[in-house]
């Protein structure tokens, strides 16, 4: 079936959404039909439309209540998600909300309530599931001769998300974002370390504020213990290093093999198993491994890979009437994670049990 699309939000993570439906479209590899495209600025709405040749609005409510539209896009500053999903999900439309989900645990959880009663697909932007590495990560670990795992230490740091290509200015607003680093940026790391190493028993974490703007923490250091019995460290920073890339380090410990990552989407997984020497995986045969474990083509999906694939699976799930994923009570699971970790920190960092 026809899969009719429109996007909310014309800023810098709906140009990555908009390429990505428009790379869809036009190579014709579901079909999707992109209708419309919404942003509160005009101009900005006018801009998307001319390339995608979508309608323009800045009407946020008349297309998601637009009998012509099967699937919003929302891709708005955080405070204004719980809004748009509840009218999405009156008006029986399919979603993709981005990450996080809202500013709190409690707006989450009933989002996810209203998905599950309405019966709508409903998917969420923690994009690192769709990651190349960490897909083959994943496939990697499963190796039962590792033994158990042990611990995972995890940095993630990027320039504060209010300069440079960003521009995203409403960071800096906890009215708007909600929180900092922790929320805003590595619930997608919380995503991850429970992708490899399972449900979360308890946290610790403090919080700092250096930058300065209140209620917008930009350094998180968190433990967290897994029911397996493994520990994970995260370190989350947004500094002021603006000519360094966004990038994070992954370091995985089993018991008989160790796992290195200095990226988080393409390049080299170095590893060591056993006795035997250390190897590197090139990003080629990672992009290579990927591909085949989506069962894909990859001359024709390689030049996508620069979009990720999460917007083609979201698609392509709504064109087979069949769930999406990562879904709400996924992006859920990670909600609960970060907000132990601030009850954590507002408790003098002591153990918060989930």
């Amino acid at each position: 079936m026809t899969v009719r699309v429109a996007l909310i939000g014309c800023g810098f993570i709906g140009r990555f959404h908009s390429a990505a439906i428009r790379a869809v479209v036009s190579r014709g590899l579901l079909d999707v039909e992109y209708v419309a495209v919404c942003d509160k600025d005009a101009e900005r709405a006018r801009s998307f439309a001319r390339i995608t040749g979508a309608e323009a609005t800045t009407d946020a409510a008349a297309v998601i209540d637009s009998p012509d539209i099967d699937a919003v896009y929302i891709c708005v500053p955080t405070a204004h998600h719980k809004e748009l999903v509840l009218r999405a999900v009156a008006q029986g439309k399919h979603i993709f909300c981005e990450k996080p989900l809202a500013t709190n645990l409690a707006d989450v959880e009933e989002m996810v309530t209203a998905v599950d009663e309405a019966s709508v697909k409903a998917a969420v932007g923690l994009v690192l599931r769709h990651s190349p590495i960490l897909t083959v990560l994943h496939e990697l670990i499963q190796d039962a001769t590792l033994g158990r795992l042990m611990a995972v230490v995890f940095r993630d740091d990027q320039f504060f998300p209010v300069m440079g290509q960003y521009a995203s200015d409403w960071r800096k607003d906890v009215t708007v974002a909600g929180a900092g680093t922790l929320l805003e940026h590595s619930i997608h790391d919380i995503d991850i370390l429970h992708w490899l190493a399972g449900p979360v028993r308890s946290v610790r974490g403090t919080t700092r504020n250096f930058a300065g703007h209140e209620g917008i923490e930009d350094l998180v250091v968190a433990t967290l213990a897994f029911e397996s019995g493994a520990q994970a460290s995260l370190t989350s920073i947004w500094h002021s290093v603006i000519g360094r890339p966004s990038t994070r380090l992954i370091e995985l410990f089993f018991e008989k093999g160790i796992f290195h990552l200095d990226h988080d989407y393409l390049g080299p997984i170095q590893l060591q198993k056993h006795a035997l020497s250390a190897e590197t995986i090139p990003e080629e045969e990672v992009q290579r491994r990927y591909l085949e474990l989506l069962g894909l083509d990859g001359d024709e999906f390689q030049g996508m890979l620069r979009y990720s694939l999460e917007d083609y699976a979201f698609l392509k799930a709504l064109t087979e009437d069949r769930a999406p994923f990562p879904d709400f009570h996924t992006a859920l699971e990670a909600h609960r994670v970060v907000d132990a970790i601030y009850r954590s920190g507002q408790g003098g960092g002591q153990d918060v049990v989930l």
